[in-house]
């Protein structure tokens, strides 16, 4: 399960998963379903209807960008041996560490239940680069561009991504 699907990570996370052969359920709103499915989502679920644990556990592996529910949520929608990757930091969160608050609670949690709950730290390495560029080479992953600002329209930019509805990436072009 991928939730924020059709977000700038999710629409890579949707597709990279596919190309390694995973069933895929993508997490979004109604207006970017057909995208998600179009990215190869094998299922998709609007989350204005319907929550993430509504058939119970079942998800090996939930990697979560969009950083808004709660960890106990997250696990109840995962297999007893699944893997939740919390990606990014998401809007809100505790008093202390505002939306760091899962990232950091999630390991601490970890040695006490039988999931696996990790955060996803990005390691820039070379062959990674080369998959993802024989990837996208072979059209089995896409780049999903949602909209192109000016630099100079860089501050736009932002407030479009704080509103958190983006459809994959936001472009800034120099």
């Amino acid at each position: 399960m991928i939730i924020g699907a059709a977000g700038g990570v999710g629409t890579f996370a949707v597709q990279l998963a596919k190309a390694f052969g995973a069933s895929v359920t993508g997490v979004c709103g109604a207006a970017k379903a057909d995208l998600v499915r179009s990215l190869g989502a094998d299922d998709v679920i609007d989350y204005t209807r319907h929550e993430i644990d509504r058939d119970g556990p079942r998800y090996d592996v939930v990697i979560d960008t969009a950083g808004n529910r709660p960890l106990s949520l997250l696990r109840r929608a995962m297999t007893p041996r699944g893997t939740l990757v919390l990606v990014g930091s998401g809007f809100g969160g505790g008093p202390l560490f505002g939306g760091y608050d899962r990232q950091l609670r999630a390991p601490l949690v970890s040695p006490f239940v039988s999931q696996r709950l990790r955060s996803l730290a990005a390691k820039e390495r070379a062959e990674d680069f080369e998959e993802l560029g024989r990837l996208i080479e072979s059209g089995a992953v896409t780049p999903v561009i949602d909209r192109t600002y000016a630099l100079s329209d860089a501050p736009d930019a932002i407030r479009h991504l704080a509103e958190g509805h983006a459809a994959g990436k936001t472009v800034i072009t120099v």
